[in-house]
């Protein structure tokens, strides 16, 4: 079976935090399972280079928008490297290649008949002289009355068209701007209200889509669909290849979305493999994002996607929202943990597990400081780490680092196999919470397992006795190494080379009488009165 993940595209206009990561993370999860299984997988993302952040952010900074990309993609590139994400590319919007991909899908959807001119009404900026892109006009909300910006509601999630604001005001010098019309092409985003209501009924008859996805797209229906223009006066992007509107862009939400198929493309091309067979109706894909992605990737996406006469997205995973310290996370306010700095200090898979453990995959989540280091120190360190080495070093003492012949308890041969079957089948169904419960439910009670055995007393009153709850133990995790791997793999790395695992599989393994590396333990406990110096960190930046 042929797997596509496509993660989503992180604007390059400031630095990853937690809350990306929250919503990005199960795609590696997803990448690395399906691996293991000896699936072919395909997994792509990128940063987001085009549009109206990047170009707000670099007038800002006085500088390019050009330069700003390339500072945040690299630091992208850097952290999710240093995060473990196992991307087959991760790429960028503004390459030449994505311009091209984009320019045909939009000139496929024309000839198809989904996109047409029209003359419309926009604001425009008289100070500034310019027609202003969405993300340029602030206002109130029309539907909630909170804060908004030009295109979406964060607060209600309604989709906006800028002079539906209420009180707007240009972000650039803050005048009242006025309405003109200008002309720009229009996709028909309502000729697919009938197919993609049939479309999700069925995702939500398969339980393939996250309950939320399903939920904001009938929102969306029952309000009915509108026709969203295509096109927008910017300063950067992906001109309209059209003769006569060169000047104008493709709109960032439309081509955006696009780069899932463009890289796609790319990696074939890279690779010389026809990525097609990521895209036909016998593969599967998965679309990793954030609550504020939602009708993108449910409505945006899989319409173009009919229209252009390509697979849809089987499975939707979106995650709920990330608070901070019980508040909602702000950029604008430095309300936010930030990853470059996070990850300076802190070991990838204690994020990696705290994140999965306690994952919005349902509601929204906190992440505290105090939970997060109590976590690592109980469960990571406490549980798993614990087992681990004193299980080792157990067998560096006694048996001078040789791993004793013994016979695998037949409720352990019986009990991984299941676990294999059903951590699986959770990953499938993007329930990586409960995928890592149920393994560390077994670690407790693998931990049990060496209280009760107290080979300490076996070594001395019953050497074969001790030998097989070592062989168990070693058995135990040879296999918690292979388990974890999609959501810990920087720790199963290391049980790989001391346990000479040298291609780990979905599937149970046995490890043969061997000499083991020098022991040291997995995980290093954390001092409590980072807590404190976090949070104050957090609180006065």
């Amino acid at each position: 079976m042929n797997v596509f993940i496509g993660g989503a595209w992180p604007y390059a206009n400031g630095s990853l935090h937690l809350g990306h990561i929250a919503s990005l993370l199960p795609g590696d999860i997803l990448a690395r399972y399906f691996r293991l299984a000896g699936r072919n997988v395909l997994y792509v993302s990128g940063s987001d280079c085009n549009g109206t952040p990047i170009a707000i952010r670099a007038k800002e900074e006085q500088t390019t928008p050009k330069q700003i990309a390339d500072y945040y993609h690299k630091e992208f590139v850097e952290c999710f490297s240093k995060l473990g994400f196992t991307y087959d590319l991760y790429t960028r919007t503004d390459s030449s290649h994505h311009h091209q991909i984009a320019q045909k899908i939009f000139l496929e959807l024309l000839e198809n008949n989904f996109i047409y001119k029209k003359e419309i009404e926009q604001t425009y900026c008289e100070a500034c002289s310019q027609f202003l892109p969405d993300r340029y006009v602030e206002g109130i909300c029309p539907k909630c009355g909170n804060a908004a910006r030009g295109d979406q509601c964060d607060h209600c999630s309604t989709i906006l068209d800028p002079i539906d604001l209420l009180e707007k005001t240009c972000k650039i010098c803050g005048t009242i701007p006025e309405i003109r019309k200008t002309e720009h092409f229009y996709f028909s985003l309502s000729k697919f209200q009938e197919s993609l209501e049939l479309y999700v009924a069925n995702a939500k008859t398969h339980h393939s889509w996250r309950e939320n996805a399903i939920q904001l797209t009938n929102r969306y229906f029952k309000e009915g669909l509108h026709d969203r223009a295509v096109s927008r006066d910017l300063p950067v992007g992906i001109n309209i290849p059209v003769k006569g509107y060169e000047d104008k862009k493709i709109y960032v939400w439309i081509e955006a979305v696009a780069g899932y198929l463009s890289a796609s493309i790319q990696w074939g091309k890279e690779h010389q493999v026809d990525d097609a067979k990521f895209w036909d109706e016998h593969s599967i894909s998965y679309y990793v994002h954030g609550k504020d992605n939602i009708p993108f990737h449910t409505i945006i996406w899989p319409a173009i996607l009919m229209g252009i006469k390509k697979s849809l997205p089987t499975h939707i995973v979106s995650n709920e929202y990330l608070t901070i310290e019980k508040k909602k996370l702000s950029t604008s306010r430095n309300w936010a943990v930030w990853v470059p700095d996070l990850i300076e200090r802190y070991h990838p898979d204690s994020i990696r597990y705290f994140l999965t453990i306690n994952a919005p995959e349902n509601k929204d989540t906190d992440f505290s400081w105090r939970e997060f280091i109590y976590s690592h120190n109980s469960e990571l360190l406490g549980t798993y780490g614990n087992f681990v080495h004193r299980s080792l070093k157990f067998i560096e003492k006694y048996y001078s680092s040789v791993v004793p012949d013994g016979n695998i308890d037949p409720y352990f041969d019986s009990k991984i196999a299941n676990l294999y079957k059903s951590v699986g089948l959770h990953i499938e169904d993007a329930h990586f919470k409960r995928s890592l419960e149920i393994i560390f439910d077994f670690i407790r009670e693998a931990n049990k397992y060496f209280d009760q055995e107290q080979p300490w007393k076996q070594i001395q009153e019953d050497k074969n006795a001790c030998n097989n709850t070592l062989a168990n133990c070693v058995f135990i995790i040879a296999n918690l190494a292979q388990l974890l791997e999609p959501f810990l793999p920087f720790s199963s790395t290391k049980l790989f080379k001391k346990l000479k695992i040298a291609n780990p599989v979905w599937q149970t393994i046995k490890i043969k009488s061997q000499h083991l590396e020098m022991i040291e333990p997995l995980f290093e406990r954390i001092d409590i009165n980072q807590i404190e110096y976090e949070r104050g960190k957090l609180l006065n930046p």
